[in-house]
């Protein structure tokens, strides 16, 4: 017979949910995010009780713990709380041949993926960064990333910085203001597509500006000289 007085163990499966929720949240370990819960919807969670769980009560849960997050993180958190997703994790896409030099004047560039070739992650709750060399009028995959933020010290922004130190752009869905600065820090030029989709697009479309006339803040990302930013701002003005 159970005791009503002893607490009852949570179920491998809500486990699983909660783990990979604190992991999409910035900052936040499934003991923080289990005084969330305990608040919403109390302890143990149940499917049931997770089903019914809507954005608006986790932010405003245990005083706001979470309020300042990502409206977008926390729809993704709360989606993994669901079981949406937590299945499986589509596998990175196969990488394209490339060494030093093949690609003369180009760019490296990260893009903060969940699975498969999907531009989809928060740069800090993606699960890998998908680094592609982009040149004009070509681009390849040249390396995935993964992302284990066990191996951060105690800067997991600075750690995941620095998995990316190699590239002068990252495409992300979203980043918050602190990682942004470590980011811009190591000179890479963070841009947010919040739509997310094919990460091969975005890719693409820089490739085809390059094949043309870079804008100012990208011919100083590729490393022009001064003299050259200003002529790509007196062509892009005559255009």
């Amino acid at each position: 017979m159970t005791d009503p007085a002893r607490p009852q163990a949570i179920s491998d499966d809500i486990a699983l949910r909660i783990g990979l929720a604190a992991r999409a949240l910035p900052d936040t370990d499934p003991a923080r995010l289990l005084r969330v819960l305990d608040d919403a919807v109390g302890l143990p969670p149940t499917a049931a009780a997770l089903d019914g769980l809507t954005v608006k009560q986790l932010k405003a849960a245990a005083d706001g713990e979470l309020a300042d997050l990502d409206k977008e993180v926390l729809k993704e958190a709360l989606a993994l709380l669901k079981g949406q997703g937590t299945d499986t994790i589509e596998p990175p896409p196969v990488l394209e041949p490339y060494a030093d030099g093949d690609m003369p004047g180009s760019i490296r560039v990260a893009c903060a993926s969940n699975g498969g070739e999907l531009l989809d992650g928060h740069f800090g709750s993606c699960r890998r960064f998908l680094v592609y060399q982009v040149g004009a009028g070509e681009h390849r995959l040249i390396d995935v990333r993964d992302c284990d933020d066990s191996a951060a010290e105690d800067d997991k922004n600075a750690y995941r910085a620095g998995l990316i130190s190699d590239c002068q752009v990252l495409y992300v869905a979203s980043i918050g203001g602190p990682a942004a600065a470590k980011v811009v820090k190591l000179d890479i030029h963070p841009i947010k597509l919040p739509q997310g989709g094919s990460a091969r697009e975005p890719i693409a479309e820089l490739s085809g500006v390059l094949a043309e006339k870079a804008p100012p803040w990208l011919a100083k990302v590729m490393g022009h000289s001064a003299d050259e930013r200003v002529r790509f701002e007196r062509d892009t003005t005559d255009a």
